[in-house]
């Protein structure tokens, strides 16, 4: 008989531990590109490591979440919301006995599309491209057609489907993706009220006292309710639930936080500048395409891909501060002084 690999024994393990409503390594539906399997690790724990190498990755550290350039060291940045919302979907992952690794991967990759600027940079280009901008699906975009040089990830079915899916009209195939759909919104209405507190937009005391009484009077007693609700509603059912009224506090508090943070002047007063660049980044470089790099270039020459397409897919994947500096040397005079 054939000694199993260490990522077999792995896959064994899962069908040994794992509930039987977990998706299984072993039975992914596989890739769109067949591989070799690794030796060590199945295939979501590969996928996982993908994304957290990748460029896209990394970039996510200089993207707005909710607040544009503040001027402190501890507000979220798309980066750390993507790892908030990672953790909070491998507790829920792990009590259930589900695929953690499915639930990271999915979770580190949901956001790799976002645009410079947060959802002001999304409405931007949703405006001016014809073809429309999403950000879960320009996230998909990028891990199968620009990532690697344009190769991209070559990622499992399962990875990208929750990837995918995971806005809220979302329907995810896998109770991991399902998981993190939730997690998303978990860690977003929580983390986006600590950084609105210590931005001096609202206090704890002005969220209207029906959904403290449900959920709780601090981040930590409702990121503890909340998690420990989808936890006892899902527990060895096939479906990751909530109750109504958890669900429908939860619902509720971010409607306040769209009618109170989402749309205060402090936290988006410059929203509107930053809308005015990415259209005339985009405008600029539909143009002038000979400015875009290499890669880009490629994808319009040799591939044959839409020029707004492509156009679209470089400004999509700037960060802020390069955007801003973009934006600078192409549309602000430089002092002129003779030397």
């Amino acid at each position: 008989m054939e000694k199993m690999n260490i990522r077999q024994k792995t896959e064994r393990r899962e069908h040994e531990i794992l509930s039987p409503y977990a998706s299984f390594s072993d039975q992914s539906k596989g890739r769109e590109i067949v591989e070799e399997p690794c030796d060590i690790r199945p295939c979501y724990e590969r996928d996982r490591d993908r994304i957290l190498h990748c460029k896209s990755f990394r970039r996510l550290k200089h993207k707005t979440q909710v607040f544009l350039a503040p001027t402190g060291d501890h507000y979220r940045t798309r980066l750390t919301h993507t790892l908030e919302v990672a953790q909070i979907g491998r507790t829920i992952a792990k009590a259930l006995l589900l695929n953690e690794e499915l639930t990271e991967a999915i979770a580190l990759g949901h956001d790799l599309g976002h645009t410079p600027f947060g959802h002001a940079g999304e409405r931007a280009l949703d405006t001016v491209c014809k073809y429309g901008f999403w950000h879960h699906e320009q996230s998909i975009r990028v891990v199968e057609r620009l990532e690697k040089d344009g190769r991209g990830m070559n990622l499992t079915f399962e990875v990208k489907d929750g990837i995918r899916n995971h806005q809220t009209k979302g329907n995810p195939s896998t109770l991991e993706g399902k998981i993190v759909r939730l997690s998303d919104k978990i860690a977003y209405i929580n983390h986006d009220i600590d950084d609105a507190i210590r931005g001096h937009i609202i206090k704890e005391e002005d969220i209207p006292m029906q959904y403290r009484e449900v959920l709780g009077y601090s981040i930590k007693e409702r990121l503890n309710t909340l998690i420990h609700d989808i936890v006892k509603n899902s527990e060895n059912k096939d479906d990751i639930r909530m109750s109504k009224e958890i669900e429908e506090a939860m619902f509720d508090l971010r409607n306040y936080m769209f009618q109170s943070v989402y749309t205060n002047p402090i936290a988006k007063g410059e929203e509107g500048k930053a809308e005015s660049m990415v259209i005339e980044l985009y405008e600029y470089y539909l143009n002038h395409v000979e400015l875009l790099t290499f890669e880009y270039k490629e994808m319009l020459e040799k591939e044959n891909e839409p020029v707004e397409r492509v156009v679209c897919d470089y400004i999509a994947g700037m960060t802020d501060r390069f955007a801003i500096d973009t934006f600078t040397s192409l549309k602000i005079p430089n002092f002129w002084a003779v030397k």
